[in-house]
């Protein structure tokens, strides 16, 4: 019985509220500071993936914990007006949804966030049958999960099992210790991962050298690694070939969740069939079309956008 869904993605789903740009320090002391914009969007890392995959086409399901409360439902209700299948999305009755405020300055931002139900998320969350009805599992913010990050192992297991792919992006740990010893189960049995330049560096160890030289030697422990490198476009290294990519122009005006679309393009891109090279190249033009509104998902791109825009920079043969 063929899969039921192209991509099963679990983690992180929360509100952003994105406000900016702030052209001056933060202040405290109850001072008021005005910026020029602010949005309440879709967020969470995991949660921007899956909606930039099913914008690109693809069949995809949503497996998490939220809380049973506003910002909880309306964090299904985008999933699913999306085109994303929240049957996996559980609802607590005991604890908030997670909530992020982003502070743009610049081409930089401050994340805030108050993670609710993020600790409590388990394996336990993700339906056994979505696990085996997915051609393909990714899983997101490695770090903010403690308790889901111990059982990836097992999913990872329980999914390749079944015959579906596997990947990975850790972002960021705020705790800073970066536990590599903890996360190598974790890559034992990850197909692809999908980290920035920074993570890239904390995960290899490889600070003050190449982002290529991070890709390589994460590639002697994941099959294949392609790394997100803001303005300079994208890379990916399989472990004997490094693969890199340009991207393409665009005006940005909040690069909020581009990481995460270009996550979107990546998978879409394999699991449609397309070279590894043309997948980057697709990976790269969804994180820069993500760009050109606020918040993750509001400028995701269709495949027929990225493709024409690809085309119409030489990069994939129409």
């Amino acid at each position: 019985m063929p899969p039921t869904f192209d991509l099963l993605v679990i983690g992180d789903a929360n509100p952003d509220v994105i406000v900016g740009p702030l052209d001056t320090p933060l202040a405290f002391g109850q001072r008021e500071q005005l910026v020029d914009s602010g949005a309440l969007t879709l967020g969470g890392s995991a949660a921007i993936t899956a909606c930039g995959a099913a914008r690109l086409g693809l069949r995809v399901a949503f497996a998490g914990r939220v809380g049973d409360d506003g910002a909880g439902h309306y964090m299904r209700d985008r999933l699913a007006a999306h085109g994303v299948d929240v049957q996996g999305l559980h609802l607590d009755s005991a604890l908030p949804t997670p909530l992020t405020v982003i502070v743009t300055r610049g081409d930089d931002r401050a994340i805030l966030t108050s993670p609710g139900t993020l600790a409590a998320t388990t394996g336990r969350d993700i339906p056994p049958h979505l696990l085996t009805s997915a051609r393909h599992l990714h899983a997101a913010s490695y770090f903010l999960m403690p308790g889901l990050a111990a059982d990836l192992p097992d999913l990872f297991d329980a999914a390749r099992a079944a015959g579906t792919t596997t990947s990975l992006d850790t972002n960021d740990d705020p705790s800073g210790r970066w536990d590599r010893a903890a996360l190598a189960p974790v890559l034992a049995r990850t197909d692809l991962l999908l980290p920035n330049a920074a993570e890239a560096h904390r995960l290899a160890g490889t600070d003050g050298t190449s982002v290529a030289a991070a890709a390589e030697l994460l590639a002697r422990q994941v099959p294949l690694v392609a790394v997100k490198n803001g303005a300079d476009g994208a890379l990916c290294h399989d472990g004997r070939t490094l693969l890199t990519t340009a991207g393409i122009h665009v005006t940005p005006q909040d690069a909020v969740g581009a990481g995460d679309s270009f996550n979107a393009g990546f998978l879409a891109g394999r699991l449609t069939g397309r070279p590894i090279a043309e997948a980057l190249d697709l990976a790269a033009a969804c994180g820069a079309l993500s760009t050109r509104a606020p918040g993750g998902t509001t400028a995701q791109p269709t495949w027929d956008e990225a493709l024409t825009h690809l085309t119409a920079n030489g990069d994939i043969p129409s």
